[in-house]
């Protein structure tokens, strides 16, 4: 859709993102606790391939033991391993975490960075990690593409593609700029609550007549 959208396509967005707005409004939110940029640098870092609610329960615990950016820098790896053992690839994750923010304390002044460039030059960090940090701390409009938005993007028909910096960049064409970082709250949403990986509830679904993978779309 992206590369060549007809007057009817830009209408049926626009419908869309009304649609998401007036069933979830238009606040910004982040669902990754956190009361600073470097603890959600550190919470976006563990959550690849994992829950926010189980990042959640275990940053709780994790930012009281080591409650600034340089304590994590200075941790001790098998240590902070045991610590995030309970979320996926704890190991690898142990190790990012700690040259990540050795690399901040040392070259950035123990500040987050703002640019993408520097924010991607960070141990653990891809663009989509990049993308929360510049759109939550920084308020830069951006895409932030996780497995709802790629799912559900898909089936809105707003991408074919499967690469994620291909989506974002897809996306960044068909969504109106002011609805980058919403997008992202509304599609995670409705991901976790009615357009479920495993059991769709299209019959029940605000968006089932825009859909075309609804069986309730209807094309006008």
């Amino acid at each position: 859709m992206a590369k060549r959208m007809t007057k009817t396509e830009r209408e049926r967005v626009s419908r869309i993102i009304k649609l998401l707005d007036n069933e979830y409004g238009t606040e910004y939110r982040c669902y990754l606790e956190h009361n600073s940029a470097w603890q959600l640098l550190i919470a976006t870092i563990l959550s690849a391939q994992c829950t926010d609610a189980r990042v959640n329960i275990v940053t709780k615990d994790l930012f009281v033991k080591y409650p600034t950016l340089e304590s994590f820098a200075l941790a001790d790896q098998k240590e902070l391993e045991q610590d995030i053992r309970s979320i996926g690839f704890y190991r690898n994750k142990a190790k990012n975490i700690i040259a990540c923010t050795k690399r901040l304390v040392l070259e950035f002044n123990s500040e987050v960075p703002e640019s993408i460039e520097d924010l991607v030059s960070l141990a653990g960090v891809g663009r989509k990690t990049a993308n929360v940090i510049r759109g939550n701390v920084f308020n830069h409009p951006c895409i932030v593409v996780d497995t709802h938005v790629k799912r559900i993007s898909k089936k809105l028909g707003f991408t074919n593609e499967e690469d994620p910096e291909k989506i974002e960049y897809e996306l960044m064409k068909v969504l109106p700029e002011d609805h980058w970082i919403l997008y992202n709250i509304h599609i995670i949403t409705l991901g976790r609550s009615i357009c479920t990986a495993r059991n769709p509830q299209c019959e029940i679904c605000f968006l089932k007549e825009e859909c075309p993978a609804s069986g309730f779309y209807k094309k006008k």
